[in-house]
């Protein structure tokens, strides 16, 4: 890995996505659908910023790149030992810094939107969110790992927290 590689939390979620089980090997645009199927729903992320974050991981040595010989020549991307050393020591850190709430209807409330209104929109919004939620782990609770399980569970709860604040709001 070069020493100055300094790696941020786009570079951990490729990473840890290609460390998942099944995910040997990935172009970005599959990275980019498995983003939006997982991560995306508590950590946003450019989608560009993925294309151009799995060439500098490469580059830095902690994705190995394969590059098809014909058709669309794509690249495929698979985590090094290294990378998967990175991830790791990333893992055992402790986080330093709280969750940031970048919420758009926090935002038109501090700058006078209308409360009634808009806590019913972010009611409802939330009240769709919490059904998308529940759904995934109904369906597919029992065969997620630990942790990811885990983080859907505080989705549910962040969503049902969200629903009463709305509430008390409105």
């Amino acid at each position: 890995m070069q020493d100055d590689l300094r790696l941020t939390p786009t570079s951990y979620i490729v990473l840890g996505l290609l460390d998942q089980p099944g995910c040997d090997e990935l172009t970005p645009y599959d990275l980019k659908a498995l983003m939006a199927l997982s991560v995306d729903n508590f950590f946003s992320t450019p989608h560009a910023q993925v294309y151009r974050e799995v060439q500098r991981l490469a580059d830095g040595g902690l994705l190995r790149e394969r590059r098809e010989e014909t058709g669309r020549r794509r690249r495929f991307y698979a985590i090094t030992g290294p990378g998967r050393a990175a991830l790791e020591a990333w893992r055992d850190e402790m986080p330093a810094d709280t969750a940031q709430l970048r919420d758009p209807g926090v935002l038109k409330l501090f700058f006078g939107a209308d409360p009634a209104a808009l806590a019913a929109h972010q009611r409802t919004l939330h009240q769709a969110k919490l059904a998308e939620y529940e759904a995934l782990r109904d369906q597919h609770g029992a065969e997620m790992p630990g942790g990811q399980r885990r983080a859907l569970e505080i989705g549910i709860a962040h969503e049902r927290a969200m629903i009463a604040i709305w509430g008390d709001v409105r």
